[in-house]
């Protein structure tokens, strides 16, 4: 019987790394992209053998998004799941603020995913099945100290999401989004802020795959920290910003302000 297929983009590290080993030790065959080609070949390496293929490639490149989904199902058979993962992490404070943080956010985690999906939707339409999960957050569920540009990323990924949804239920190909909390990675260990709840990246990949095959269209974790945050965005703005001031502990470390550029 032949391994069932998955892609994942942003795979060199963090949680797109650690899934793509959980879904490896699960019998699957991981196609693997990121720019950094050295680091994806070490996840190669680690993974059980014939399990991981790498796939070099920048997710900005519309083009070349298109080129490597074809260069993949041809080398390899259909694609069964994506997990659209890339993206950066840039903290942004008003008093050290850069147009160009939001220029290059929004290249790389919201239109890196559209140029993704634009190889992957058409062929999953034409089989009729497939599933694509978009990396999101829990800090697209509103604002957060440093994540003016993240959030705003997040948020779009979660909109974009659940819209096409709608056309995507009818050709039978599953669309949904995952919203992790704060996870132990290189990106969130130098947030200035307490992150509740902090889990590890291997903990975060396990419970990705686990949710794969439920069928939801969010996967959302630590559970207590999402409902706490989907709960805090239902009040009034006159009581959230006080609340998440006090949970993130901003009304002490905020004040920590960083060199105008």
């Amino acid at each position: 019987m032949t391994a069932s297929l998955a892609w994942i983009t942003g795979a060199s590290s963090g949680i797109g790394r650690a899934t793509a080993l959980e879904l490896a030790r699960r019998g699957w065959k991981v196609a693997v992209t990121a720019r950094k080609a050295d680091e994806l070949e070490s996840l190669k390496a680690e993974a059980p053998a014939g399990a991981i293929i790498v796939y070099p490639a920048d997710v900005t490149d519309a083009a070349a998004m298109t080129a490597l989904v074809a260069a993949i199902e041809i080398a390899a058979g259909p694609i069964d799941l994506v997990l659209l993962n890339a993206g950066v992490y840039l903290p942004v404070r008003a008093g050290n603020f850069q147009t160009g943080t939001f220029a290059k956010s929004f290249d790389v985690n919201l239109m890196g995913t559209v140029n993704a999906l634009g190889g992957i939707i058409p062929r999953m339409i034409a089989r009729r099945s497939g599933q694509i999960w978009i990396m999101a957050s829990t800090a697209g569920y509103g604002p957060l100290p440093t994540s003016a540009a993240y959030g705003a990323t997040k948020a779009g990924l979660i909109n974009l999401a659940g819209s096409l949804k709608f056309d995507l239920d009818l050709y039978g190909v599953h669309i949904g989004v995952i919203n992790p909390g704060f996870v132990d990675t290189p990106a969130t260990r130098g947030n200035p802020f307490a992150m509740p709840f902090l889990m590890s990246v291997d903990e975060a990949g396990r419970r990705i795959v686990d949710g794969f095959a439920k069928g939801k269209f969010e996967i959302a974790f630590p559970r207590r920290f999402a409902y706490m945050m989907k709960a805090l965005n239902l009040l009034p703005y006159a009581w959230y910003f006080p609340l998440a001031t006090r949970m993130m502990k901003w009304d002490k470390v905020g004040r920590e302000l960083p060199p105008p550029s």
